[in-house]
């Protein structure tokens, strides 16, 4: 079968901030005591044994591995408890992604745009660790002419682990506006959660960026290194579990930061249940929660925009998923408070 290269999305504001980068484009290692002292090659090639030394002396040389953001020299001589960062590339081969026969969830589509309902642990874009099995493999399956769309269309990206609603445009013309909409803060975006503890009603105002200590993931930060995010969280609905709380939340997005509601709860000390990186203050009675899904309970429920040709105004719904109405049910909440009716919500 045919493989299809795929433009880069023009740079821009949001392209540069939002959901294109995830956990999943990069390899973070630490460097033991016996491999101290050791090149910089050599010790990646024995802690990240599935890609060549010659694979690796290129990433190195390129400058894609690092400390603390400084980028390294093959003969930087390593020291025990070096925390190093690797953004994988890929391969001119991996660039030319190969069309699947995935099944997609698609609850709108017209000639310029589709609107696909993505389930809990599909990726959007291939990366490290992830080049095929994706959302855009499905799509050039499906619609071969969207290879020629940077991206294949894809305007924005949920998390792997995080269901719901996402838009695919078919033309250039469709996604540079749809690329507008969403820089100018036009698009309707919606999520449900579960978080820890009883949430309190706010709009977050907090600006975002890649944690400096970890690259692994984001963090509040100041200055250059971070972007303005905006979450408005409504508390839903809070029953007791065990000694603490969970509350089913809202939250809509001004902004659209990588793993922007995760960082943002957390930062509130209320971090999404399931979530397997921003949980530094889940309680203990995590464990003994039952939640099918092997991440964060977050969903993307509303999805509305501005159509490109027709200006008309689109908003979509996509119901809580099974597994988290499994756990609002288990948790005493009603089938009102985990199918609410969003007109009423509106802020």
């Amino acid at each position: 079968m045919e493989r299809h290269p795929i433009l880069a999305l023009p740079d821009s504001p949001e392209n540069n901030s939002s959901d294109y980068i995830d956990e999943e484009d990069f390899i973070a290692v630490v460097v033991p005591d016996s491999l101290a002292g050791e090149r910089l090659d050599k010790v990646l090639a024995q802690l990240i044994p599935q890609h060549s030394r010659n694979r690796l002396q290129t990433w190195i040389e390129d400058g894609f591995v690092t400390i603390g953001g400084e980028t390294l020299k093959i003969r930087y001589s390593a020291k025990a408890g070096d925390q190093i960062t690797v953004i994988p590339q890929a391969s001119a081969e991996e660039q030319a992604y190969l069309p699947e026969d995935l099944p997609l969830d698609i609850i709108y589509e017209d000639s310029e745009l589709l609107v696909i309902h993505k389930p809990a642990g599909m990726v959007v874009h291939p990366a490290a660790g992830n080049w095929s099995g994706t959302l855009l493999n499905a799509l050039l399956y499906r619609y071969p002419s969207i290879a020629g769309v940077p991206r294949a269309g894809i305007v924005h990206r949920l998390d792997k682990d995080t269901s719901g609603l996402l838009m695919v445009a078919k033309t250039l013309e469709a996604q540079t506006d749809l690329v507008r909409q969403l820089q100018s803060r036009q698009v309707i975006r919606r999520y449900l959660a579960f978080a820890w503890g009883e949430v309190r009603s706010q709009t977050v105002h907090a600006s975002i960026g890649r944690d400096p200590r970890d690259r692994l993931k984001m963090a509040l930060l100041t200055g250059s290194a971070s972007k303005p995010a905006v979450t408005h969280v409504r508390n839903l609905n809070t029953q007791e579990f065990g000694k603490t709380k969970i509350s089913l939340v809202m939250c809509r997005l001004e902004t659209g930061r990588t793993h922007q509601i995760r960082v943002h709860l957390e930062s509130l000390g209320n971090p999404l249940v399931g979530d397997p990186v921003y949980k530094k203050k889940s309680p203990a009675d995590a464990a003994q929660l039952a939640f099918s899904r092997p991440g964060q309970a977050l969903h993307a429920t509303v999805l509305g925009i501005k159509h490109p040709s027709t200006k008309e105004d689109i908003l979509w719904q996509a119901p809580i998923p099974q597994d988290m109405h499994d756990l609002g049910i288990r948790l005493g909440m009603t089938e009102k408070d985990l199918h609410p009716v969003w007109d009423e919500l509106d802020d």
